[in-house]
């Protein structure tokens, strides 16, 4: 089982900081993502700060989300 996203605060350059429930932090550099499908719609910067925690994961308004394994793997930890 992965650790829950419990904080997301996005960064400059397309990055977010993230917080999880077992109290590790890490830094995950959405800009690889940004060309497939339903990631262009956060490709305005505007829209990718909008991001949320929703359940154990992370979300956007444009209903863009990642698993949180996803999150967790990819996720360079501080």
């Amino acid at each position: 089982m992965y650790p829950s996203v419990k904080s997301v605060v996005p960064q400059d350059n397309y990055e977010l900081f993230l917080t999880f429930n077992n109290g590790e932090t890490g830094t995950l550099d959405m800009k690889p993502y940004l060309g497939f499908g339903i990631f262009n719609r956060i490709k305005d910067y505007a829209s990718f700060e909008k991001v949320t925690v929703a359940f154990d994961t992370i979300e956007w308004e444009s209903g863009a989300d990642l698993a949180p394994e996803f999150v967790y793997e990819k996720c360079r930890r501080n």
